[in-house]
């Protein structure tokens, strides 16, 4: 029974069909009779819980949320939607309900929790038991929106399931730091699954600790901004090939080692580079894979390409030397044939022969929604060459040609090409060549011919967003731009 100080609340706990004014009312009574409600939290309503427990976090009730946390009714507790503002007391204490729950066994005739969800997403769970959206809480790494469904009771595991993302840094904050000595403690009474890793310049042991705790093989997406030299990312590169249910890859920046001796230097880099590429065999779900600044995967792309096991949704390349024996794999390898992005942003392409790249988009133009050329110093003479592929890529969204060097009339021939790009919400072309004059922007002419390709591209379409840029100016910094009218770097203004 409730303790009779609580009695007044009652009348408003007995159903989800009580108006919500009512519930709010229980809640708030809950919470300024917080040590009658800590005492009572076993025997309130189930269907209480979830509004309550978003009003004890809001309001910082930090001993009342572990009592909550102890006593959850439901499978899942997704928390970490919740959080919005860190707060180590808070964090704390829910972590110390875990703690409880793991202690000693709750009131028998409910379901005990089975996953607490420590990830910033969006969860469907609060807005189905509160019809609430202030739970909403969009992902750290500022990609789509992720939304998390309610976890099936067939999904559950016996070990209660902690689910977190990592962003590990060298220099950890103290909610991170508490975190991580916790789940470390843990480590043989809980499952600990870090689905989402980032790893930013961060020394290789702490990462081994971290692995220990956190099965490899439970990681979804890892992206490496390490400025690790090639020999420390080979030491982790057993650790990358347990991850088999990776989906995605990020990898950036990777130091060139100082410490061998140049006569030796090329021989072990090449050990180091194929024990890498090995690697990528064990990656039996691998759909994205994004490769920033890597000087060592010259001539090593298309060995990558052969060991996946999975096609492709995405390929990204950034400021990167591809070899003229990589591309002329690109439109025989299978893994790419379903590409939806492709990217290859800085890659010098001028230098290359355009026809293997032209073959690939032939290939994905049914799949293919965005493809980003920018930076790759292209002139006329590729663009030519790609332009019936480009015609033909009917999916596309998304488009970046910005940074390449073509005249007017080329441009002005691409876009009489795409007049089935529907789909097409984003377009970026480089202002014509003929808009400088000894590298300084002239900008009558840039004015008047991103209009006249403007006129161009209304008689095939109706362009929804689409952008002519110049190079960065070198004085502000700043790049004019005509996106449907001019607007000029501020040293023409």
């Amino acid at each position: 029974m409730l303790p009779q100080d609580l009695s007044d609340c009652r009348p408003f706990m007995m159903s989800l069909q009580t108006p919500t004014p009512l519930l709010k009312q229980a809640r708030q009574a809950l919470l300024r009779n917080e040590e009658l409600a800590i005492s009572a939290v076993e025997q309130l309503p189930m269907e209480l819980f979830p509004a309550l427990m978003m009003d004890a976090l809001k309001g910082r009730h930090n001993r009342m949320v572990k009592a909550m946390v102890a006593a959850w009714p439901f499978p899942c507790l997704p928390v970490g939607t919740l959080m919005k503002t860190p707060n180590l007391e808070t964090f704390q204490a829910i972590l110390e309900g875990v703690d409880m729950q793991l202690a000693r066994n709750v009131h028998p005739s409910r379901n005990k929790m089975k996953v607490l969800d420590l990830r910033k997403v969006r969860h469907e769970f609060w807005t189905i038991w509160t019809g609430r959206e202030d739970g909403d809480c969009s992902s750290e790494s500022g990609d789509e929106e992720q939304v998390v469904k309610v976890l099936p009771r067939y999904a559950v595991r016996r070990r209660l399931k902690v689910i977190a993302d990592l962003c590990l840094r060298r220099s950890l904050d103290e909610e991170q730091t508490y975190f991580l000595q916790w789940a470390q403690e843990r480590k043989g009474s809980l499952q600990l699954c870090c689905a989402n890793m980032k790893i930013w310049d961060m020394p290789l042991f702490p990462i081994r600790v971290i692995l220990s705790v956190f099965q490899p093989w439970l990681i979804e997406n890892l992206e490496l901004h390490t400025g690790w030299d090639l020999s420390t990312l080979t030491h982790f590169a057993t650790y990358l090939g347990y991850m088999r249910n990776l989906r995605k890859l990020s990898m950036a920046h990777i130091s060139k080692s100082t410490i061998w001796h140049s006569n030796r230097t090329a021989n072990r880099e090449e050990k180091c580079v194929m024990k890498l590429v090995s690697q990528f065999s064990k990656l039996h779900s691998l759909e994205h894979l994004s490769l920033k600044g890597i000087y060592f995967w010259r001539d090593h792309m298309k060995h990558i390409l052969r060991c996946l096991r999975s096609p492709l949704e995405t390929l990204s390349l950034t400021g990167y030397f591809l070899s003229e024996s990589d591309l002329n794999y690109f439109p025989s390898c299978q893994r790419l044939w379903q590409l939806k992005h492709l990217a290859m942003r800085g890659v010098e392409l001028w230098a290359l022969n355009p026809l293997p790249l032209r073959l690939l988009l032939e290939t994905v133009a049914h799949t293919l929604q965005s493809l980003d050329l920018q930076g790759c110093r292209m002139e006329d003479s590729q663009l030519t060459v790609l332009i019936p592929a480009l015609s033909r890529c009917t999916q596309l969204t998304k488009i970046n040609l910005c940074d390449n060097d073509f005249s007017g009339p080329i441009l002005k021939d691409l876009l009489l090409h795409t007049d089935n790009w529907n789909k097409m919400n984003g377009e970026q072309y480089p202002a014509p060549v003929e808009c400088y004059d000894s590298g300084d922007i002239d900008t009558e002419r840039f004015l008047h011919l991103c209009l006249e390709l403007m006129d161009a591209l209304r008689a095939q379409r109706q362009p929804k967003g689409i952008v002519f840029a110049t190079d960065i100016c070198l004085q502000c910094g700043v790049r004019s731009v005509y996106d449907l009218r001019p607007r000029l770097c501020p040293c023409w203004q």
